[in-house]
C-alpha cells in the first residue's frame, strides 16, 4: 500500500536498468492479462529507437507509470489498422524520426497509485513532446474494457455514444476524452486476446494546434498580427491626386508602427462627388464609380511601397450597366483580390440604384486568413459564419455610417461576430461632415479592434477603440496562437459544439 505521506511525484525518462521493477508494475498493471507484459528486448528496442518517448512517473522516488510512444508516418496506416500492424509486428521498425504523429504504445499504472491523476501528467507530457516535436497529433487504440459487459445488446458506437453521455461508466474511455482526446472510429480486431473489450478498439486522437506544415517557400508565418485602423475625416478634395495624398499620409504613418494591415472605412473617396452635386444622386455616384480602377491601383502601388496589406474600404463599381458597392485587397505581394458588399441598404438601393453583390470568400494573406464584409453585411451573421468555416481569423468591417443609431447595429453586431465566431472583428468608419455631396450629409463612428470574451483576451471583448468622431489611427496587436487555445479549450467553444445534428449552413450554388 501507498504510504499516506506523498513527499514527490516526479516525471523522469525509462531505463533500461529500470525493467525489473517497470516489469512489476506492468504485471500488476494488466491482472487480467498476466502475460501481456513487454519484455526486456522490447523495452530495449524502444529506448535504442526513441528514448524521448518512454517516460515513467515515480511517487516517492518508486516507478507508479508510465508512457511508451513511437512517431509513425500515419497516413502509411489503413484507419483499421491493428496494434500489430502499428508496431510492426511488436518490433517498432514503423518508428521513423520523419513521421508526422506520435503514436501511444502503452500508458499504465500500478493500481495502488491510481487516483492521484498520475496518467494526467503522462498524457500532458506526450502533448508537451508532440509540440515540441511538431507533430500534428497523438493517436493510439484505445481498449474499451467494460464492452464484454453490454455486448449481447449494444454495437460498439452505441456502447461508446452511451458513455459519452454518461449513461454508462467506462472509466479509461472517460479518462481519454476528458484529457481532450475524441474518438473518431471503431476498430474491429484490434488488440490480439482481449477478451475484455471484445477485441475491439477506440482510435483516439489529438490534434496539436500548434502544429506547422513545413513551407516549400520561404515565408515568415506571423502569430502577433498588428492592425493599423484609420478613422477618416470626411472632407473636401479637389481631385484623386489629393484624396490619395491623405490617404498616402495615413498608409505612411500605420506602416512606420509596424502595421500589418491598413483598414479604411466604406465610401472613404465620397467627398470626389462634390463637382458633380448639379447631377442626380445615381449619377453623381456613377461619376465616381469612374475613379475606382485608378484609386485601387494606387493602393496596390503603396501595398508594395510600404509594405502593408491595405484593405481599401469600399467604392462604387459599374460592371455590365450595374452598379456595385466593392473593395479591394491589395496585398503587399503586390496581388490584388476583389470583394463585394452582399446587402445593401434600403438606401443604396432606392437612391443609388446600387445591386448586391454575390461574392463571399475568404483571403489568404501572410498574417494567416481573414474575411471582409462591408458596414450591413457584419449585420448578416449567416455570412461571418460561413466565413469562419472557411479558417477565417481577422474578420475587417469598414463602414459608413450617419447616425449614432446606424453605428451601433454595426459596432454590436460586430462584437457579436467576434464571440459567436472566436475571431478578431476590426471596424473602421468615417467622422465629419460632407456638406456639399448629396447623400452623405453627416457621418459617426468610432473605428474598434474586438476578441471573443474568454480569459486570454480582454473581459469586455475590446481590444481597442478610437476616440469618438475624432479623425485618427488606431493600432492595435492581435495573437492568431490565442485563437487556436481557445478553439481547443475555450471555456465555451461556440464553433465545436453547434448542434449540427439538427442545423446546418452552406452557401448555395
Amino acid at each position: 500500500m501507498i504510504s499516506n505521506k506523498i513527499d514527490k511525484i516526479e516525471l523522469g525518462f525509462l531505463q533500461f536498468e529500470d525493467y525489473m521493477v517497470l516489469k512489476d508494475v506492468m504485471v500488476a498493471a494488466y491482472s487480467t492479462m498476466p502475460e501481456a507484459y513487454w519484455k526486456e528486448h522490447h523495452i530495449k528496442t524502444l529506448l535504442d529507437k526513441f528514448p524521448e518517448g518512454q517516460v515513467v512517473v515515480k511517487v516517492n522516488g518508486q516507478i507508479a507509470g508510465c508512457a511508451l510512444s513511437i512517431i509513425v508516418q500515419y497516413d502509411k496506416f489503413d484507419d483499421n489498422h491493428t496494434y500489430r500492424q502499428i508496431t510492426g509486428d511488436y518490433t517498432f521498425n514503423t518508428h521513423t524520426n520523419e513521421g508526422d504523429v506520435l503514436y501511444g504504445i502503452d500508458v499504465f499504472i500500478k493500481p495502488e497509485f491510481r487516483g492521484l491523476r498520475l496518467g494526467r501528467r503522462l498524457y500532458d507530457y506526450r502533448k508537451e513532446l508532440c509540440e515540441k516535436l511538431n507533430l500534428r497529433g497523438i493517436a493510439f487504440g484505445g481498449r474499451i474494457p467494460n464492452y464484454h459487459e453490454y455486448a449481447k445488446e449494444l454495437s460498439p458506437k452505441e456502447y461508446i455514444d452511451k458513455v459519452r453521455t454518461k449513461e454508462i461508466n467506462d472509466p479509461v474511455l472517460n479518462f481519454q476524452i476528458s484529457n481532450d482526446f475524441h474518438p473518431t472510429r471503431i476498430i474491429k480486431g484490434y488488440l490480439e486476446g482481449d477478451e475484455a473489450s471484445n477485441e475491439f478498439a477506440v482510435l483516439l486522437e489529438w490534434d496539436n494546434i500548434y502544429y506547422e506544415k513545413a513551407a516549400e517557400k520561404v515565408v515568415a508565418k506571423k502569430t502577433v498580427v498588428r492592425l493599423g485602423l484609420i478613422q477618416w475625416q470626411m472632407r473636401r478634395y479637389n481631385d484623386v491626386d489629393s484624396l490619395m495624398q491623405q490617404a498616402e499620409f495615413f498608409i505612411d504613418a500605420v506602416s512606420g508602427y509596424r502595421s500589418d494591415f491598413a483598414l479604411f472605412p466604406e465610401f472613404f473617396n465620397a467627398p470626389l462627388m462634390a463637382k458633380n452635386n448639379h447631377l442626380s444622386e445615381a449619377d453623381a455616384i456613377r461619376e465616381l464609380a469612374k475613379h475606382t480602377e485608378e484609386i485601387t491601383q494606387r493602393f496596390s502601388d503603396f501595398s508594395i511601397s510600404y509594405n502593408i496589406n491595405i484593405i481599401a474600404g469600399s467604392m462604387p463599381e459599374l460592371r455590365d450597366g450595374k452598379l456595385y458597392n466593392v473593395g479591394y485587397l491589395c496585398k503587399r505581394d503586390g496581388s490584388v483580390e476583389r470583394y463585394e458588399k452582399i446587402h445593401v441598404t434600403p438606401d443604396e438601393a432606392k437612391v443609388w440604384g446600387m445591386q448586391g453583390g454575390k461574392d463571399l470568400k475568404v483571403f489568404d494573406t501572410d498574417c494567416g486568413k481573414i474575411g471582409i464584409l462591408i458596414c450591413y453585411d457584419s449585420e448578416f451573421p449567416e455570412l461571418s459564419r460561413l466565413l469562419a468555416e472557411d479558417g477565417m481569423d481577422i474578420l475587417f468591417v469598414p463602414f459608413l455610417t450617419d447616425t449614432q443609431n446606424g453605428y451601433s447595429r454595426v459596432r454590436n453586431c460586430a462584437q457579436a461576430r467576434a464571440i459567436e465566431n472566436e475571431c478578431y472583428v476590426a471596424i473602421a468608419g468615417s467622422v465629419g461632415n460632407l456638406p456639399n455631396v448629396h447623400n452623405m450629409d453627416i457621418q459617426f463612428a468610432q473605428s474598434m479592434v474586438f476578441t471573443p470574451c474568454d480569459f486570454a483576451f480582454p473581459t469586455n471583448g475590446i481590444k481597442a477603440e478610437a476616440t469618438p468622431n475624432t479623425e485618427m489611427i488606431l493600432i492595435a496587436d492581435v495573437d492568431i496562437d490565442l485563437l487556436r487555445e481557445l478553439h481547443q479549450f475555450g471555456s465555451v467553444r461556440n464553433l465545436k459544439d453547434r448542434r449540427t445534428d439538427l442545423f446546418e449552413l452552406k452557401k448555395k450554388g
